[in-house]
């Protein structure tokens, strides 16, 4: 199995530094303190864990229903990866999930289903080990 990765690097104090990631397939962003504890519009490393959460979540999502005959035509993920002070730190304290599926005769009770086992299944979810919540909706 492949192994993936990314670098980062971080200047500078807490506050006032700043930093940049890169992956190995070449996507990079710079980062802050404000990008991550505060409502600055820049990227930061929770975003990374939303985005990798979405895209695996709907991976497994696609599998679960291709194994119970009801493939997917199309699945959409939003993640919102929430931080939070806890204690003399911060925590990620929950990842929500907002997906909407598209598959031809399936239905909601099958849906709910599949969606809270592959919540349970997915490696994203599991390497992370927080909460994730998942709001499951047909398309």
């Amino acid at each position: 199995m492949p192994v993936r990765s990314a670098r980062a690097t971080w200047k500078g104090g807490l506050k006032t530094g700043s930093g940049s990631f890169k992956t190995e397939t070449g996507l990079t962003a710079n980062y802050n303190y404000s990008s991550r504890f505060g409502e600055e519009r820049s990227s930061n490393p929770e975003e990374l864990l939303a985005a990798a959460e979405a895209a695996c979540y709907s991976t497994a999502l696609s599998s679960a229903l291709e194994k119970a005959g009801k493939p997917a035509t199309n699945i959409s993920t939003q993640a919102k990866c929430t931080i939070e002070k806890v204690g003399e730190g911060f925590g990620i304290t929950s990842i929500a999930l907002d997906v909407h599926v598209s598959a031809p005769g399936l239905d909601d009770a099958t849906l709910q289903k599949l969606a809270a086992e592959t919540r349970d299944n997915c490696p994203v979810s599991r390497a992370l080990a927080t909460k994730i919540d998942v709001k499951a909706a047909l398309a």
